[in-house]
């Protein structure tokens, strides 16, 4: 493999990093991940304290460098967690801001400083380091512990590289690019797209330290081309289209603008084209895939769906039996299925945890635990999670992500998300949780039940119609299904 960040090693006095008004060249920031990578030495892992800051990129520069594995950690984690992250990955040192405040947890492991000097100047040991093997560890990003206790998930040099010249491909990605986003650095997310994703190809990252709709304008309309976000974040963008002309002007100026990590709202979808004329792609990955399917920057938009296969990446979908669901010629095109997936950019292992490592596998194909289908031009729709969102009802499956589209495109629903409920007869029922547009004059239960059964099918149909006043959501936008439990009182649907 060549070498992972090639734009290190130029000199270059090209912008590579902007922090709010903060900047380092490529130079500069050679020069201050050599001292730190200095610092660092042969340790064996290496934690970085991930606030949302230059010194933060220099850090993980600074490592990957070194050829020692990162572990960002999360500035927001409870201690619970903070603890296990940390005594699973027993890092050597803890890299951080000199202005960080670090928790008790972190108490007795060193700590160094990551100083950032304007001045420095890019030093000869720095350019004379040799690139460390490709299937050597690069990152060890923890998940989030849903299902159990967070797990370390193993990524390797040649993991991010892959991804990231796949999304070249797919995107269109160039030197010229200038990326914006407020994404957190201690998730994939914003870690390997957003940090080493400008870096691998040489162009800029505008990170704006904190999102609002108004820095995203203003740095897109500074030579911003690509935009990086969630789906909350396009919602609030969406909302800001109508504060006056320059939102649309912005957004309308972007290359590209892609969102991921949750699928977006279909009416965030249509109110952002109908203003800018620009489509946002969707994109879907994980922590332990990194990118597996992407809406093409050359390709037909379709909105709603995460896109086709990237290259080098093979996906499959099976059913219940572990059979492979046939997509060709539209054979099985509303059939759901798990995708599994394989290819270069799977995760080496999860750290400590052979047994999951080998659970996670069905032969060479990972098992994602997401349910979707797949069109014969491999345009994949993702709806839902296979255990939380599989909901068998009546001798049917159902894919509670397409129930949640079709109450999105109801007017009285601003949000919406469907989970399953046990029920004497049906085995399981289908329940809606709904924040309505207008919580003065919230829908009808039946009203909502009778739009899924007439758009989709009556077996489809919320047997339970909860109203609430927002979802419980994660950093990164995504709903937390296992929150929605136990309402003070339910509100059948008639029909149910």
């Amino acid at each position: 493999m060549s070498l992972l960040l090639p734009a290190l090693h130029t000199e270059s006095d090209r912008t590579a990093l902007r922090f709010g008004e903060r900047t380092l060249s490529y130079r500069r920031l050679a020069a201050a991940a050599g001292e730190t990578a200095a610092l660092i030495g042969d340790s064996g892992r290496i934690a970085v304290w991930a606030t949302p800051a230059l010194e933060t990129a220099v850090a993980v520069v600074a490592a990957l460098q070194a050829g020692v594995p990162v572990v960002p950690l999360n500035p927001r984690s409870g201690e619970r967690e903070l603890e296990h992250v940390v005594a699973d990955s027993a890092p050597s040192a803890v890299l951080a801001e000199p202005e960080a405040e670090l928790p008790e947890v972190l108490g007795g492991t060193p700590r160094i400083d990551v100083v950032v000097s304007g001045e420095a100047e890019t030093t000869t040991a720095w350019s004379l380091a040799p690139e460390p093997n490709a299937e050597s560890a690069a990152l060890i990003v923890y998940t989030s512990g849903t299902t159990g206790s967070p797990k370390g998930v193993v990524l390797s040099r040649r993991a991010v590289a892959c991804t990231l010249d796949a999304l070249e491909d797919a995107w269109q990605w160039t030197a010229d690019d200038v990326v914006v986003h407020a994404l957190p650095l201690f998730h994939v997310h914003g870690l390997v797209l957003g940090l080493l994703g400008p870096l691998r190809r040489g162009g800029s990252l505008h990170h704006l330290v904190r999102f609002s709709p108004e820095a995203v304008a203003s740095a897109l309309a500074g030579g911003g081309t690509m935009l990086f976000g969630v789906p909350t974040m396009y919602h609030r963008l969406a909302e800001a289209l109508g504060s006056g002309p320059e939102p649309a002007r912005a957004l309308s100026g972007a290359r590209l603008l892609v969102s991921g990590s949750a699928p977006l709202l279909p009416a965030d979808h249509r109110r952002i084209h109908a203003a800018t004329g620009r489509h946002v792609i969707e994109r879907y990955g994980m922590t332990e895939t990194l990118m597996n399917t992407s809406v093409r920057a050359d390709g037909d938009p379709r909105p709603g769906t995460v896109g086709v296969p990237l290259r080098d990446v093979d996906l499959r979908l099976v059913d219940e039996a572990g059979n492979r669901i046939s997509t060709d010629n539209g054979a099985d095109a509303e059939a759901i299925g798990e995708v599994q997936v394989r290819g270069p950019n799977l995760f080496t292992e999860y750290l400590n945890r052979p047994d999951a490592t080998a659970g996670a596998f069905d032969g060479g194909w990972f098992r994602t635990g997401d349910i979707a289908t797949q069109d014969a031009d491999g345009h994949l729709r993702l709806v839902g999670r296979k255990a939380t969102d599989l909901i068998k009802s009546g001798g049917y499956k159902i894919g509670a992500g397409e129930i949640e589209n079709v109450l999105l495109s109801h007017p009285g629903v601003a949000e919406a998300a469907v989970t399953a409920a046990p029920d004497p007869d049906l085995g399981e029922r289908v329940v809606a949780w709904v924040v309505p547009s207008d919580p003065a004059a919230p829908p009808l239960p039946e009203e909502l039940a009778d739009f899924v059964a007439r758009q989709l099918a009556p077996h489809k149909r919320p047997r339970t119609v909860h109203f609430r006043e927002d979802l419980p959501r994660n950093d990164m936008g995504k709903v937390l299904k296992r929150a929605l439990t136990d309402p003070p009182e339910e509100t059948p649907a008639p029909g149910g």
